[in-house]
């Protein structure tokens, strides 16, 4: 990397495709160039990789022994094969879908507490200005997981009033005065009436919410997965609705997906179900690209990158 100012010349390679994405980082780039190709010549002296399609057989061979950093398009990294990166920086487009994704996550929680859509009449009830309904105020949401899209919940949670707890790994207080961290993820279930599932997938991760963890559950609790459907034992949280201690798990994210037909998922009643959907919003690829635009002008003048990803940890 550089130590000036001045943005040098480099090659960025792109292993699928680019589209609108390649005259935004040319112009970044400068005198640099963008290929497009991983058959292209020109891809051995690239010094970063713009990773848009994750499978191994593509990674592989655009991955030369020129480039010294990798940079994911999407957010999340577990479906990677991070091996292939070894040493090299890695970063991803953290953050850029955490508004939506967040939104999503109030809208099931106000779907949950009103009762929607069940309230909406399609004929006349039975009886008129009666409805067991609930609200969002005084009470608890918990976050497994307190990155970029557990922030975003938590401020608009606080902005419903709502208290907001939360647990994770590495016991460091957050930027947000209003977020509570609990010791346990016991002590998070125990106290939250809805639990939102934000943490990455990780081998730690895995089937973290579980007959145990659901045991310390608070009764009726809402469960909200937007993270993977890897982090709960999908046994396990059937038990739990059946038994009351969930009284609804919204998923947007499930294992595996897409999930096949037939699975008990889809006629559960207390199972509301999204198709991975939760991160879209047409400004979503814009973020991602202006996150990807300011990392490269970091890396062109030497300066510490965004978002950068341990391959070890997994995020």
């Amino acid at each position: 990397m550089s130590d000036g100012a001045t943005p040098r010349p480099a090659t960025v390679a792109v292993n699928l495709g680019g589209g609108a994405l390649v005259p935004q980082v040319q112009e970044v780039l400068g005198d640099g160039e963008v290929v497009v190709s991983i058959d292209d010549e020109r891809v051995r002296d690239a010094e970063i990789l713009l990773v848009l399609s994750r499978d191994r057989e593509t990674m592989e061979p655009s991955a030369v022994p020129s480039v010294r950093w990798l940079h994911a398009f999407a957010t999340g990294v577990d479906s990677y094969p991070l091996d292939v990166i070894g040493d090299r920086i890695f970063t991803c487009s953290r953050g850029a879908n955490a508004v939506a994704i967040a939104e999503f996550v109030l809208a099931t929680m106000l779907a949950f507490v009103k009762r929607l859509p069940e309230t909406w009449l399609t004929e006349a009830p039975e009886n008129w200005g009666v409805a067991q309904l609930d609200v969002l105020a005084g009470r608890t949401v918990g976050l497994l997981g307190v990155g970029a899209i557990g922030t975003e919940v938590a401020k608009r949670a606080a902005a419903f009033d709502m208290r907001v707890v939360a647990y994770r790994r590495r016991a460091v207080a957050h930027e947000m005065s209003q977020i509570e961290l609990l010791p346990t993820l016991q002590d998070l279930l125990g106290a939250c009436d809805h639990l939102v599932i934000a943490a990455p997938a990780t081998p730690d991760t895995h089937h973290i919410i579980n007959a145990t963890t659901l045991a310390a559950a608070k009764p009726g609790m809402h469960l909200v997965n937007i993270a993977r459907g890897s982090l709960v034992d999908q046994d396990a949280l059937l038990a739990a609705l059946d038994d009351g201690r969930v009284a609804c798990a919204s998923l947007d994210t499930v294992d595996p997906e897409p999930l096949p037909a037939g699975h008990w998922f889809y006629e559960h009643p207390k199972v509301r179900m999204t198709a991975h959907v939760s991160w879209y919003t047409p400004q979503m690829q814009a973020a991602a690209v202006d996150i990807l635009v300011d990392n490269v002008g970091r890396y062109l003048r030497g300066e510490p990158l965004l978002h950068v990803v341990d391959p070890v940890e997994g995020y």
